[in-house]
């Protein structure tokens, strides 16, 4: 069939200028009792305000005047995401890292009253009661309408933030049989709750704030940023009102392969329609031409932008997803044919507009990579780790004609030319298994402060001044949860040329925040010679004593009914100045560079061997980076005071910073 159809010949052959041809839906009209007839109404007015987490329900709204020329931008009837306070999670199915990809799928029923009752003892857990009120919201008003960069990336880091600590928490607790974990349901529900949010004013077109290529693994990361405010449902849209009548215009769809939608080209996406899917108590139906799909159909009439946010398999992580913003398309063409269940489902193509950096295309170009290295246009190497590392890790250079970094050995960890001593003896656990969460009979656990620093996937929850892993000599199983760094890369990397900074590093997989991405490898040394000095200065080395800009990447405390008033520490706190060189022994981390806005950090990690304790330095992702996204770190200034400069703005023995960050320092190290 014409525009992606099934391939089915014997499906018969449908005009499409005749199916969508139906007059819009109208708005009902609610009609109150007048004072003379009826008792006052007592509620709060539809139209505002509101009680804090709940939007005006449909059909009520705000009566408008008329336009003759309707503001595509104009925010009328905003189908807001609903209030989470009471939100259970599903059953998913198989996608435990994400909210149900259908789009405007029934609500599922409990499977007994037991069940019901489980799950509200533990959604009391986390009721509204729990949020402080010295809570800074950092959010404005007119901020909540219209966002920009700093507020989305402010949103998205707190929000991660919380749900990490969270997924702490629940890991740590023991849990009913049944009982579908969501802390990033609980992590939405209390932002959302005090507003921490951004972009509520629907638009069509591209969002404040919102890059294309911009990953999320959880579906209520786009409705705190107005990417995408439905919490469930595939395809959202606003209403412009045209005479008398509501007329919706769809502002954007999610594409997660719960319907049958063909999703392979980069440019093209053809869409099935909402509604029809079967469930548990009744069969699959026709689906209706309204709501969304009615929106859609407006949309093609009125060719104006829809945004497209596509959903894939995370490679790291097979059960849940991974969404990627794809950038702006336009309904081109729509039509009905029969679905696999037999019954009429609505089929829409959106085009990509042309112009917009590639989002989608990057990842079905890294899919062909990885079925064969020979289509990766400028492959030098396809492991430069010779076997070091498990995973693989390509050099690449599709910029000039080098070869190749300058020779140098490849090692996976920190070689010391002399033990770490503590003025303590080191000891590690003596769990016989693995180390459980909320154990406090654990040694390692203890030694953080009673908690298990990664959730139950690998993911840091919160920078320490140092953390402490299980080390080699400790009984517990090899695969234990808290030897995150100790277990090899967790990403495919890839050692690319750039075009001002030499040899860089990037990753062919998404990462989520808190991931941890590789070690510093290198020689211990103790001093680290400076350019002008004695030889040619070192330029692969990591300094612990170096001045690092502060950043707050941990949760806020009173979110979680804990102390506010405490303040957890995040700076890294070495007992003693630790210097690594990697000029000559290294691994990937070497290649890192510079960023003054940089989306890698480091943590200082420390494990003990032969009752002698050793520091790694693990670095750790501090926000989502989207696949080909160069990783880079702050290298840090040094401790000395600056010197004169050298008749330009960068002081004297440091580098110039090519990073192109808008807040650029101008030099590093």
């Amino acid at each position: 069939m014409e525009g992606g159809g099934s391939g089915n010949n014997s499906t018969p052959i449908i005009d499409k200028t005749r199916v969508l041809d139906v007059k819009p839906l109208r708005t009902l009209a609610p009609v109150f009792p007048s004072s003379s007839e009826a008792p006052p109404f007592v509620s709060t007015s539809p139209f505002g305000p509101h009680s804090s987490g709940f939007a005006p329900f449909y059909p009520f709204r705000a009566p408008q005047a008329t336009q003759a020329t309707p503001d595509l931008n104009q925010h009328t009837h905003a189908t807001y995401a609903a209030p989470l306070r009471s939100f259970r999670g599903t059953e998913s199915n198989g996608d435990a890292g994400s909210l149900d990809g259908s789009k405007g799928s029934a609500k599922r029923k409990t499977k007994s009253s037991l069940q019901k009752r489980a799950r509200k003892s533990q959604d009391l857990d986390f009721t509204l009661s729990v949020v402080d009120n010295n809570f800074v919201v950092g959010v404005s008003l007119s901020e909540r309408d219209d966002g920009n960069g700093e507020v989305v990336r402010s949103i998205r880091m707190r929000f991660d933030a919380l749900r990490r600590r969270l997924s702490q928490l629940e890991d740590a607790k023991e849990s009913p049989v049944g009982i579908i974990r969501r802390a990033d349901l609980k992590a939405g529900n209390i932002l959302m709750t005090k507003q921490v949010r951004t972009n509520m004013r629907k638009r069509i077109g591209a969002v404040p704030g919102v890059e294309i290529g911009d990953i999320f693994f959880f579906r209520i990361e786009m409705c705190l940023l107005g990417l995408h405010a439905p919490s469930m449902a595939g395809i959202d849209y606003m209403s412009l009102r045209n005479d008398l009548e509501d007329d919706p215009l769809a502002v954007s769809i999610v594409s997660s392969g719960y319907y049958e939608d063909d999703a392979e080209d980069k440019d093209v996406l053809i869409y099935s329609g909402q509604g029809g899917a079967a469930n548990k108590d009744k069969g699959a139906t026709d689906q209706k031409l309204e709501r969304g799909n009615l929106a859609l159909e407006r949309s093609l009439r009125r060719g104006n932008e829809v945004r497209v946010i596509r959903g894939m398999k995370d490679s790291v992580n097979q059960a849940s997803k991974v969404y990627v913003y794809d950038g702006l398309y336009r309904v081109q063409e729509s039509w009905v044919e029969k679905a696999k269940s037999g019954c009429n489902i609505f089929k829409y193509k959106l085009v990509r507009i042309p112009g917009q950096p590639d989002a989608f295309g990057v990842w079905k170009s890294i899919e062909k990579w990885k079925e064969g290295l020979s289509s990766r246009a400028g492959l030098i190497l396809p492991d430069l780790t010779s076997g070091a590392e498990s995973t693989a890790v390509s050099l690449v250079n599709d910029v000039d004609e080098e070869k190749g970094p300058a020779y140098f050995t490849y090692v996976s960890t920190v070689k010391y030319s002399k033990s770490f001593k503590l003025t303590q003896p080191a000891y590690g656990c003596n769990c016989p298994n693995a180390c459980q969460p909320g154990n406090l009979n654990c040694s390692c656990i203890r030694k953080n402060e009673g908690n298990f620093p990664y959730t139950a996937n690998g993911v840091l929850v919160c920078r320490a001044p140092m953390i402490h892993e299980c080390g080699p000599t400790c009984p517990c199983f090899p695969n234990c949860k808290n030897r995150v760094s100790q277990t090899g890369l967790k990403v495919r990397l890839e050692v690319f040329k750039t075009k001002d900074r030499g040899w860089g590093l990037r990753s062919w997989d998404p990462i989520r925040a808190g991931t941890f991405i590789c070690e510093y490898a290198g020689e211990v040394i103790e001093k680290v010679s400076q350019p002008g000095e004695e030889g040619d200065g070192d330029n692969y080395v990591f300094d612990t004593s170096r001045v690092y800009e502060s950043f707050r990447w941990n949760y806020e405390p009173g979110l979680v009914e804990e102390d506010s008033s405490i303040e957890a520490i995040e700076e890294p706190k070495v007992p003693s100045p630790l210097v690594i060189s990697s000029r000559n022994v290294g691994n990937v981390a070497r290649f890192m560079n510079h960023g003054c806005y940089p989306n890698v950090f480091w943590q200082p990690i420390m494990y003990e061997h032969n009752s002698e304790s050793f520091i790694h330095i693990g670095f750790f992702a501090m926000r989502h980076i989207p696949p080909m996204t160069e990783l880079t770190y702050d290298y840090g200034k040094s401790c000395v005071g600056e010197a004169e400069a050298d008749g330009g703005s960068t002081p004297r023995g440091r580098r110039k910073c090519l990073c192109g960050a808008p807040r650029c320092r101008g030099y590093f190290a």
